[in-house]
């Protein structure tokens, strides 16, 4: 329930402690959900604020800077002692509205006023691509600092939350706040100045990763008397070493890349382990799965990212491996280092789950297409792949501290995020945060037109039809956006393109800096783009007048992804702020996604091939992909589901042990 009162900020360390949620209650919150979300969205009254705000607006836009400053300072103390009623609200967004427009030259829609008020009352705001969410987050964000609550908002990569602290930062200034970022390569004292600013921006990996180092230092959950006692006693006080001051207030941008798709992989900070397997150990497991057949010794389940030994694999290495010295004589250290082996040889692919730059494994984010600075595989796998690429061999870790980000950000006192793409995982959103999904309406109506999906038997007869689109459109001027799943097909594409003597300009992990820049230009007049699906997200692609007038950006989509969702946000690329723009995607059955109907898909194009040509029947393939990607996300959600089961088993054990995470 929304709360007019201040937050309590009881506690040496503010956050909330919510007991587990079992799965049953889990699925139970996904039926009832609906329901509930209806209930909660009686709450917003959005509509109701917009002519106070409207009125106060017009008042306010007489007053000098300096005496908007005032009006500011008395907003903050009736804030802190009434309370988030609506009259307030409505004062503090007008406020914001109006600092906005002298500092930016930009003034707030009235839908992204709603947008503002939903996500104060702990809820999702689900708005169109280039609808202005980073202006939204201003609303709720400055609201609640005037009223004195610590606000974190939290992004998906550093770049977007130094360019929204930048941007924004006048906004806050004008209103007496102060503004704190926490990217890569901040030092601890730098972290500990910015955390005690009204208002922080900071990445997800960063700030959850800044928490559990909190927890290791608190060692537990201490009163905070005790740690008030230890203050007194001098530097070395565990509260002087926190960089957190407690979880009051998150906003989450992209919100459901940020609590959904990177909710698979637990976080983890690790210390150096004992002396683990040297570099020869991997370099002989890598030689034995070579000497392994697929089908016969082993089994790939690609679904899982799984291997399997059969019993007659089992048995070769039993054999090869029993008279070796050292660890290949137990034989579940033996199957376990080939197993590894065989995961790196056939399942982990460079340039699609990971690059080579500058002799060092950097993994990819599956969804983003960005590379993940500082991350490894666990139980020696990022070893086993720095020896297949001949890299040198960085040393093995052990964790010292884990916690999930559902358990993460379920901790915060109040939850509340922004996306172009939250309904198809509005229940998950609603089971595991307890956070409601609302749709807001666009400022302007929509103009992207979608056009009918063309799917080929082969890759190859898929890329020559990419090309050719590609390259009548860039005929006509207008200007194109082709997104690719991988690193390798953006590199293919490219080089196809190239060949046929256009010029694109391709934007992957490997051009991550130039991100921002690359995406700015892709709706110049005869520009092309390739680029990893999400690459770009969270920058504008302006149009000029007259790309406008031949259509607007077109995106091609040359690959379904895993969540339907990534599809709608490339899609999202184009038909911005009322723009013109269309998409579609080109497909082929040989794509990733439907891999593991491989057997099936190969007698189809015998079949198909040979009475209608290169193109499949749309329709069919069209809802096998479909149905393909619906088996994916289910899997990827009980791969979530598990994740959070075994982490909350494990809190459970530790509280009960008397130790932290």
């Amino acid at each position: 329930m929304f709360r007019t009162t201040p937050f309590s900020a009881d506690g040496a360390y503010p956050e909330r402690h919510r007991p587990p949620v079992g799965r049953l209650d889990r699925a139970l919150a996904r039926l009832t959900g609906g329901v509930v979300r209806r209930v909660r969205l009686r709450e917003v009254h959005a509509e109701r604020l917009l002519p106070a705000i409207a009125t106060l607006g017009k008042e306010l836009a007489s007053r000098s800077s300096g005496r908007l400053r005032e009006v500011a300072d008395e907003l903050r103390v009736s804030l802190r002692r009434e309370g988030l009623r609506a009259e307030g609200v409505a004062r503090a967004f007008a406020l914001v509205r109006e600092a906005a427009r002298r500092e930016l030259g930009q003034s707030h829609f009235d839908v992204q006023l709603v947008g503002g008020q939903v996500m104060l009352r702990g809820m999702v705001a689900e708005m169109e691509t280039g609808e202005g969410k980073t202006l939204t987050a201003t609303l709720p964000a400055c609201t609640a600092a005037l009223a004195g609550i610590p606000v974190h908002i939290i992004t998906v990569n550093d770049y977007l939350a130094q360019r929204d602290a930048e941007w924004m930062g006048p906004v806050y200034k004008a209103l007496g706040l102060t503004v704190g970022l926490i990217v890569h390569g901040v030092e601890p004292e730098e972290r500990r100045a910015a955390y005690r600013c009204d208002v922080t921006y900071g990445t997800n990996k960063e700030v959850a990763f800044d928490y559990l180092r909190d927890r290791i230092v608190l060692a537990g959950r201490p009163r905070g008397v005790e740690l008030a006692v230890e203050r007194l006693a001098g530097a070395g006080a565990r509260s002087r070493r926190l960089l957190h001051r407690g979880l009051h207030y998150a906003i989450v941008d992209e919100a459901d890349s940020v609590l959904v798709d990177e909710a698979r992989t637990p976080l983890i900070i690790s210390g150096p382990a004992g002396r683990g397997p040297e570099r020869e150990i991997y370099q002989q497991a890598l030689a034995m799965a070579g000497r392994l057949k697929p089908g016969r010794d082993f089994l790939l389940d690609e679904r899982e990212r799984s291997v399997r030994l059969t019993p007659v694999g089992q048995s070769a290495l039993d054999q090869e491996g029993s008279g070796l010295p050292g660890i290949w004589g137990g034989r579940r250290w033996r199957h376990s280092l080939v197993c590894q082996a065989l995961t790196a040889s056939h399942l982990i692919r460079r340039d699609h789950e990971y690059l080579v730059q500058e002799g060092k494994i950097q993994i990819v984010d599956e969804y983003t297409g960005r590379l993940m600075a500082d991350r490894s595989w666990e139980h020696g796998l990022h070893q086993m792949l720095e020896v297949k690429e001949g890299c040198s061999t960085t040393a093995r870790n052990d964790p010292l501290a884990r916690i999930s980000y559902q358990r993460y950000f379920r901790r915060y006192l109040r939850l509340a995020g922004m996306t172009g793409t939250a309904r198809e995982v509005a229940g998950e959103l609603w089971a595991v945060y307890g956070l409601p999904v609302v749709s807001i309406a666009t400022n302007r109506p929509l103009r992207r037109r979608g056009l009918r999906d063309r799917v080929y038997l082969t890759g190859e007869d898929k890329w020559s039809a990419v090309v050719r689109r590609i390259a009548v459109l860039h005929a006509e001027g207008r200007p194109v956006l082709a997104g690719t799943r991988s690193v390798a097909a953006s590199d293919r594409l490219s080089t196809l393109l190239r060949d046929a003597g256009m010029s694109p300009q391709v934007l992957n992990a490997r051009q991550d800096r130039e991100e921002a820049a690359v995406v700015a230009r892709a709706g110049e007049v005869g520009q092309i783009t390739v680029a990893t699906n999400m690459a770009g997200r969270g920058t504008d692609i302006r149009l000029t007048p007259e790309v406008r007038e031949l259509g607007g950006l077109h995106v091609i989509g040359t690959e379904r992804h895993d969540a339907r969702r990534i599809d709608r946000q490339l899609f999202g690329r184009c038909g911005r702020q009322g723009d013109p723009g269309s998409y579609e995607m080109i497909t082929s059955l040989e794509d990733q996604i439907l891999r593991p109907f491989a057997r099936a898909i190969r007698l189809w194009q015998r079949l198909v091939g040979k009475y209608l040509g290169a193109q499949a029947s749309d329709r069919v393939a069209t809802r096998l992909i479909r149905a393909a990607q619906g088996a994916a996300e289910r899997r990827h959600a009980a791969q979530r589901h598990a994740l959070l089961d075994a982490d909350e088993r494990l809190e459970t054990t530790l509280a009960f042990a008397g130790q932290g995470e």
